[in-house]
């Protein structure tokens, strides 16, 4: 197991081993991800998300271009929106992830990079030589081994410890209240007991797999752990158990990733 130096709080410093063996995952009234013990092989995981420093390296040795720039579709936010409400701008990207009206990433290249689609997180993975995690490799990661919906057991008070989420009581205004309106550097905020930040909140985290009631027809990708976006009343994902849906093209200010070490297996 490696962990991050004290006060590093850039990404690809260090993955976690998460050992084979049977692991519990699911939830026991859950209706798309019931309550199972599975059997995984060893994986490296990354201890943070990948940061826009990460995507930038990516960007200036492949001079790749994301979804969001090549079809304009990238969704922000900015407070004053109703519940689930984003906005669609066509000059967003991960240089300007909520949008060239509302700021840049030049002094936030250790947040994790947003804005981008699942289709981008693939290619970085390709050139990095790394993968995303399965849906159950996700998870077995987040739990820590427990078999709560949190880490740390049902307490879900105790989020503010552990996660950037949106803690105001709607979206219709600002919440600044944990120090952050959109995402956070990584590490921020307290790790689960593997030396795992940001399992919780900061930004969705692209997963590999399908659930069953996935559509046949068109391909639908997922992700996990909720955002700085989720609220207690508003897609209150930031756990271990609740799986979002989304389309492989789709880019939200909200989505980013980490990784698995494929050397490392």
């Amino acid at each position: 197991m490696f962990f991050l130096p004290a006060g590093l709080k850039a990404q690809n410093s260090g993955f976690v081993k998460i050992p084979a063996g049977e692991y519990w995952i699911g939830g026991r009234t859950h209706q798309l991800n019931p309550l199972r013990k599975i059997r995984v092989a060893a994986f490296y995981i990354g201890q943070t998300e990948i940061t826009n420093l990460d995507f930038e390296a990516f960007v200036k040795a492949t001079s790749y271009q994301t979804d969001a720039e090549r079809l304009g579709n990238a969704m922000v936010f900015e407070p004053g929106l109703e519940e689930f409400k984003w906005l669609r701008d066509s000059t967003a990207f991960w240089r300007f992830p909520n949008g060239i009206s509302r700021g840049g990433i030049e002094d936030k290249m250790d947040h994790p990079v947003t804005s981008i689609s699942y289709a981008d997180a693939e290619a970085y993975c390709k050139w990095a030589k790394v993968r995303l995690p399965t849906l159950d490799e996700w998870e077995i990661a987040s739990r820590a081994g427990a078999k709560s919906t949190y880490f740390w057991g049902e307490d879900q008070d105790k989020i503010n410890i552990y996660a950037n989420i949106w803690n105001g009581r709607d979206h219709l205004s600002a919440d600044t209240s944990d120090g952050y309106l959109y995402t956070s550097p990584v590490g921020s905020f307290k790790p689960n007991a593997l030396g795992l930040y940001d399992l919780y909140g900061n930004v969705f985290e692209f997963c590999e797999g399908s659930l069953k009631n996935d559509s046949k027809t068109r391909k639908v990708v997922h992700a996990r752990g909720g955002s700085w976006w989720c609220s207690r009343n508003s897609c209150s994902f930031f756990n271990s158990v609740d799986i979002g849906r989304v389309s492989p093209h789709a880019s939200f200010s909200n989505q980013g990733f980490r990784t698995v070490e494929m050397t490392l297996e």
